[in-house]
């Protein structure tokens, strides 16, 4: 969904549920200290979350962190397809459900992943796209094993769970005899969970075009 207002409706709709406690007590209280900077950062306050769940509050402060994520460049692809059809492999509110079915453990361990590491949910950095220029797999597979993918519960959810649905798609139509320009962060396309991987695995022929 390339409209801001649309995903901020299905965000609303799927981020609350009241009587949620206080984000401090929702970490351990070692984090406390780099919570309270993630909230000056963001210009929020500890007792602002009663009726945001954990995955979101994660979100909210990350996006604190990541200044013109509104402007990222799924925005310059679909503006670049003009007239050719759009479609999405994973929309706004198939994705964020994704992050509203983790259970409440997962969410916190990714919250304390965002108040431990800024951009801790950032698609794409400067050194992951160094890395992809130049062809290093092995520097973006490595990333994919730190950070908050190294609790199983997210690395299924957010990372495996999605690069299987997505080449599920891919290879449908594939099979279809379509010739689909398929765009998706670079960490999707590293190691034996990768995309790549995963096609291959299905029988098809990947090559690396410089």
């Amino acid at each position: 969904i390339s409209d801001g207002t649309a995903v901020q409706k299905v965000f609303a709709r799927l981020a609350t549920t009241p009587g949620e406690p206080p984000l401090s007590a929702r970490l351990p209280a070692a984090e406390r200290g780099k919570l309270d900077a993630a909230l000056a950062k963001a210009r929020m306050k500890d007792g602002d979350f009663g009726d945001v769940e954990t995955w979101a509050a994660a979100m909210m402060l990350a996006r604190a962190d990541m200044p013109g994520v509104e402007n990222g460049i799924d925005r310059a692809v679909i503006a670049a397809a003009g007239d050719r059809p759009v479609e999405e492999l994973e929309g706004a509110e198939a994705q964020l459900a994704i992050f509203d079915r983790l259970p409440e453990s997962a969410q916190r361990a990714l919250l304390k992943a965002v108040v431990d590491d800024e951009g801790a949910l950032a698609e794409e950095g400067p050194d992951l796209a160094r890395a992809w220029r130049r062809g290093d797999m092995q520097t973006i597979a490595r990333e994919t094993q730190g950070g908050f993918l190294t609790d199983p519960a997210l690395r299924a959810a957010l990372f495996t769970g999605r690069n299987r649905a997505w080449t599920w798609q891919i290879a449908a139509m594939l099979q279809k005899g379509r010739h689909p320009f398929v765009a998706v962060g670079a960490a999707h396309m590293a190691g034996p969970e990768g995309l790549p991987a995963m096609l291959i695995a299905q029988g098809f022929t990947v090559i690396r075009v410089e």
